[in-house]
């Protein structure tokens, strides 16, 4: 049982660390949503989606140590909490103060990353709803109305008011 608590202890402190360079990469990446930077958004979502696999790997690791702990005491691992294992842990408070301490710490960094993941969303969806806005001017430019011109055979010659017919120009 010591050595599983090891290496439950071990795993959670090597997924507290993933997450930990996860949250350090969702922070980097606000300003770069903010200034709109495709480049080092795609640089960045590519080191995240590295750190999520690692992530991943010790997540199922973790739920092997979990799986094999509560076959050890005989309890359901559906039901059995991180809390309950600290709190099982009265008579080894080393590892009880090992194992608390790397749950909160892994608590923090999950927390963390979940809140800056939630600013970030917002900005990229300001930012989308931004250009539906300019883009929905853009067309409503080309619906104005035309001018009252005729020509010889008194057929509307009339021009869109304020569209010069050749759409957008990025080097204006």
């Amino acid at each position: 049982m010591a050595s599983l608590m090891e290496n439950l202890i071990e795993v959670l402190d090597s997924e507290s660390r993933e997450y930990e360079n996860l949250l350090e990469l969702s922070t980097q990446k606000t300003p770069v949503i903010i200034s709109g930077n495709l480049e080092e958004l795609a640089k960045i979502t590519d080191e995240e989606q590295n750190v999520v696999s690692g992530i991943n790997r010790l997540d199922k690791k973790r739920q092997e140590v979990f799986t094999d702990i509560a076959n050890v005491i005989n309890k359901d691992v559906d039901t059995l909490k991180i809390a309950d294992l600290i709190d099982m842990l009265e008579s080894r408070p080393e590892e009880q103060q090992k194992l608390a301490r790397v749950h909160d710490r892994l608590s923090r960094a999950v927390h963390g990353v979940r809140s800056v993941n939630e600013q970030n969303g917002i900005l990229i969806q300001n930012a989308l709803e931004m250009v539906e806005f300019d883009m929905n001017m853009l067309q409503a430019m080309k619906a104005a109305p035309e001018t009252a011109n005729y020509d010889r055979g008194a057929t509307s010659a009339g021009v869109t008011m304020g569209v010069d017919g050749r759409g957008f120009d990025a080097k204006q």
